[in-house]
């Protein structure tokens, strides 16, 4: 069996305690089984995936249940070799930033005024601190952006979604662009703060995304409520 098909197979017990428990009756559904399946078939053929096994679910690893402050949702992961390491927008260390993580370090200067290297884009400093950094779609095949959609990932992370906005007071949820924002109607907007702009992409960072202030707007909210701000330097 190849290492992100036994990832696949055992990753419910590993997971982090508390989405674990969060989440079990999502991994015993026949959707998850038939994404299973799906996925391994995909290896089977020699199918490239991304982001490696033991990454796909890092950003539950990363940022526990119970630490989650904010969440900044993405759609899938970055489909170029080396680039998905299981958190949206981030990349591994020595992997030059994308335009759209380019876009974020501008405004977090031109919000917070803190300059960020164009050349760093791990963002697990930010998961460290309870920002969960959640793509709707938890795999993707090389080269081919939104190649795994309406497999089945969607209805777990839009399940993900909604257990937070149920259980959980005072959370920030950032949705850049159409499809982050079509996941509005799952978050209580009574609850939390919800922040919307245009994607970070270049294709529409210039019709609203920049000047939009999202992480200053994070930070006030979180203490009022009572919470640690995030560092949103990334070193």
């Amino acid at each position: 069996m190849s290492a992100q098909a036994e990832t696949l197979s055992k990753i419910d017990p590993k997971m982090e305690p508390g989405w674990k428990n969060a989440l079990q009756s999502e991994f015993e559904k026949p959707y998850m089984a038939a994404l299973k399946s799906f996925l391994l078939g995909e290896k089977a053929r020699g199918s490239q995936v991304y982001p490696p096994g033991n990454q796909i679910f890092a950003a539950f690893n990363l940022t526990p249940f119970d630490k989650v402050k904010v969440v900044i949702l993405g759609q899938d992961p970055y489909h170029g070799a080396g680039q998905a390491h299981g958190l949206s927008f981030s990349v591994p260390d020595g992997v030059r930033p994308p335009p759209s993580l380019q876009n974020i370090f501008k405004e977090i200067q031109n919000d917070l005024g803190i300059q960020i290297s164009l050349t760093k884009g791990d963002l697990s400093k930010w998961a460290s601190q309870g920002v969960l950094l959640l793509n709707a779609i938890l795999t993707v095949q090389a080269n081919q952006a939104a190649s795994h959609q309406e497999k089945g990932w969607e209805q777990f992370t839009d399940q993900v979604i909604k257990i937070l906005s149920e259980k959980k007071d005072g959370l920030v949820f950032i949705l850049w662009g159409k499809f982050a924002q079509s996941k509005e109607s799952l978050i209580d907007g009574s609850r939390h703060l919800i922040i919307k702009s245009a994607h970070p992409s270049p294709f529409s960072a210039f019709s609203g995304f920049f000047g939009s202030k999202p992480f200053s707007k994070t930070n006030e909210y979180l203490i009022k409520h009572g919470r640690d701000p995030i560092d949103w330097n990334v070193d």
